[in-house]
């Protein structure tokens, strides 16, 4: 696993920005097409700026599909991940040769089994992905499925997971958020060639250290990064705090 610590999250998000456009263009090159995951939430905001501000990509080759979504949210709910994803990525660049959303208001068994139909016709390349104050990776809170090899999972979602919604100004109070949601699976997202992991803040410094320097566990589900072959983790200097040995990581 490669990390990089930078000074702020602004500073972490370009950097992941960039990396995540290096490797779009490289499987474009290499395939004439990609497919990328891509994730939501405060984490992501200055990584999805930065991947829509680079040149060089050919939008109309690559292949969109993302994390997570609250079942029964609609999509004008500004909680909603699918109109977060389109105002701060598929607005903001040219056609993408197909855009798969989750759509949570409909039969959650029938849309996990569509949009594992569809993904799986293809390799994914990249996968952006953040970390949650309690470990979750996508919305498998722990203790998550390491097991299930299907791609996606109907899930519980449990009160830390919601209350950070909550702190995060997405909802006013924990009653609004919804309790189930469609989330990638892990072992779905451990098949991805890259996986590119935007952490800032001091309210996931605690989940940071957890996933670093506890044992792989699903009681730490993001832990389960370490036995990626091509992971890369960006951490700013409030999300590195509370590591044992700061110096021992790659900045």
């Amino acid at each position: 696993m490669f990390i990089s610590i930078s000074k702020d999250s602004k500073e972490a998000g370009i950097k992941a920005g960039k990396k995540a456009a290096f490797f779009i263009r490289e499987a474009i090159q290499s395939k004439g097409s990609t497919t990328i995951i891509l994730a939501t939430g405060s984490s992501q905001f200055e990584t999805l700026k930065q991947l829509t501000n680079e040149e060089g990509i050919d939008w109309t080759k690559v292949m969109m599909f993302h994390l997570d979504e609250y079942i029964g949210l609609p999509s004008s709910n500004k909680a909603s991940f699918r109109k977060y994803l389109k105002e701060r990525f598929v607005e903001k660049v040219p056609e993408l040769k197909s855009v798969n959303f989750i759509n949570g208001e409909t039969d959650a068994k029938q849309e996990c089994a569509r949009l594992q139909e569809l993904l799986r016709k293809s390799q994914v390349d990249v996968a952006l992905v953040g970390i949650g104050e309690n470990g979750h990776l996508a919305f498998n809170d722990p203790p998550a499925d390491f097991e299930t090899d299907q791609s996606y999972l109907i899930v519980n979602l449990d009160e830390q997971c919601r209350q950070q919604q909550v702190n995060e100004g997405w909802f006013n109070s924990i009653e609004e958020v919804p309790k189930q949601a469609i989330s990638m699976s892990i072992n779905q997202i451990m098949l991805s060639q890259q996986i590119i992991c935007t952490v800032p803040g001091k309210r996931k410094a605690e989940a940071v250290k957890d996933t670093l320097e506890k044992p792989v566990s699903n009681l730490h589900p993001a832990s389960i990064l370490r036995n990626h072959t091509d992971c890369y983790l960006y951490l700013d200097e409030e999300s590195s705090a509370l590591l044992e040995n700061i110096k021992s990581y790659t900045s």
